[in-house]
């Protein structure tokens, strides 16, 4: 119902741009995340934009390098990336929450709609 895309492969300092799509919703109906996992570690959040005013929220390790935004011509949303560092080195995913919950979740159990993933990986 979600994908993600825009992965691939970048030297460090570089930037990318993640773009998450739904199939079958208006996803500015939803609350979205963007997580991270890296392999042997855990998924973490590493940013969020509330549906009902676009504010978002990030994860500290990527504070002021990441920002994720919506476009409403596209209907995507999507996480653009800057000064990437080797330690971003993931699988990236797209979720969104039910709507009945508008604000933004750092636990993963919070969503309910996943991608599939797309793999960033930051050479030094």
């Amino acid at each position: 119902q979600l994908q993600a895309s825009g992965g691939g492969v970048v030297q460090g300092g570089g930037s990318l741009r993640l773009s998450c799509a739904a199939s079958g919703r208006t996803l500015s109906s939803y609350t979205v995340g963007w997580f991270r996992q890296a392999p042997g570690k855990e998924r973490e959040f590493v940013g969020g934009l509330r549906r009902s005013d676009g504010t978002t929220d990030y994860a500290d390790s990527v504070k002021g390098r990441f920002t994720i935004s919506r476009d409403n011509v596209k209907a995507t949303v999507n996480l653009q990336m800057n000064s990437l560092k080797p330690e971003d080195t993931a699988v990236y995913f797209c979720a969104a929450r039910a709507l009945a919950y508008s604000g933004i979740s750092y636990s993963t159990s919070s969503y309910v709609y996943w991608g599939q993933g797309t793999q960033v990986t930051v050479s030094s």
